[in-house]
């Protein structure tokens, strides 16, 4: 009866950030819902540090509750080590956890809105994965150029495995910066937030105590400084020798300083930053090396459906910390920690506790 009832709700995944919440964010599950007629909606969330290299400006724990007060029914954490690296394992990540929990479909948000043309780029670098072939050349040198999120788009569908996919059109680009009366970019939200912009015509979310990299500069300064080069040799993304060029530039006076002499067409902004991350994290080669892909599924939150369908569901899930897979808590763990640092003194403390409870229950 159980099996039954599940293989009568259809399910929809969605990969989300969320930083912030914001208005198009609202638009992309109300389009999702209307698109696949799906009875429980799921999405997995970045954690406290998300694709980009940064942290996410509000912490894991508001972002759930702004998903399930806007129509979500489920969401499940995508680990820090996936969150925290660029699109391919980025997707990888999020895509198995949608498997594992049997998602009949999963719908992202495209600049092109040519599924069929996303889905042709897909099955192209499939077949090179298939003959152990990784692609030596760019995006933008195999298919010309691509958009942020249709680069995505190409790696979900790479490891969907028997999910339907759907898309939905972008109303706006990425990184834009400038801020809509409406619809805005997460970009353009961060960036008003730094600059002490009204923002409540683009996000329904009140942001206090936001987190930015440039918070975490002096420890990123320290760690150059002081630990050993063999040290950071062995820290996870600390490839190609970039060491040297980040312990050159930490001589810089701000942040902006020393990501403006550490980009270049060799490393991304994004590439710098998340190596700022697993510097800061200690993520080490060994660790990420040794790591198998996760049995379950951390539970950050649920409404009343969700937690229904959690009730009569077969896959395994997490929803006390304690049965997180070890060595993901332990990363977890670390990257709270972290984390606590940046947010104002007397509410350190409690964040990190905050991390051992239970998830969030509507």
């Amino acid at each position: 009866m159980i099996l039954w009832y599940i293989k009568l709700m259809k399910t929809c995944g969605i990969v989300v950030e969320y930083n912030p919440f914001h208005n198009g964010h609202i638009h992309h599950i109300s389009q999702t819902r209307q698109i696949t007629h799906c009875d429980i909606l799921i999405a997995v969330m970045s954690p406290n540090f998300v694709q980009r290299g940064e942290p996410a400006i509000i912490d894991k724990w508001h972002r759930t509750q702004n998903a399930l007060e806007h129509g979500v029914d489920l969401v499940v954490e995508l680990p820090f080590i996936f969150a925290t690296q660029s699109a391919e394992p980025f997707a990888m990540g999020a895509m198995h956890l949608l498997n594992l929990m049997g998602c009949d479909a999963f719908c992202f948000g495209s600049e092109s809105h040519d599924l069929q043309e996303l889905i042709r780029l897909s099955q192209l670098e499939k077949m090179a994965l298939d003959k152990k072939k990784a692609p030596v050349q760019s995006y933008e040198q195999m298919y010309g150029t691509l958009y942020a999120n249709d680069i995505l788009g190409i790696n979900y569908l790479k490891y969907s495995k028997n999910m339907k996919p759907y898309c939905i059109k972008r109303t706006n680009h990425y990184f834009d910066e400038q801020l809509e009366e409406n619809i805005s970019s997460a970009t353009s939200i961060r960036k008003a937030v730094q600059d002490q912009l009204d923002i409540s015509k683009a996000t329904p979310v009140k942001i206090e105590n936001p987190v930015f990299l440039k918070d975490f500069y002096p420890m990123i300064q320290l760690l150059l400084f002081t630990l050993p080069k063999d040290s950071l040799k062995e820290l996870f993304l600390m490839d190609e020798g970039i060491e040297n060029l980040l312990i050159k530039n930490a001589q810089a006076s701000s942040f902006e300083e020393f990501m403006n002499h550490s980009v270049s067409k060799k490393y991304t902004r994004s590439r710098i930053q998340r190596t700022c991350i697993h510097l800061l994290n200690q993520t080490t080669k060994k660790q990420v090396n040794e790591l198998s892909l996760p049995n379950s599924v951390r539970i950050l939150g649920a409404n009343d459906k969700g937690r229904q369908y959690l009730r009569k569901s077969d896959f395994l899930y997490a929803s006390k910390f304690n049965q997180i897979e070890e060595a993901y808590r332990q990363m977890e763990y670390k990257a709270t920690c972290l984390y606590s640092l940046a947010l104002p003194e007397h509410l350190r403390e409690d964040f990190r506790k905050r991390e051992l409870e239970a998830p969030i229950f509507l």
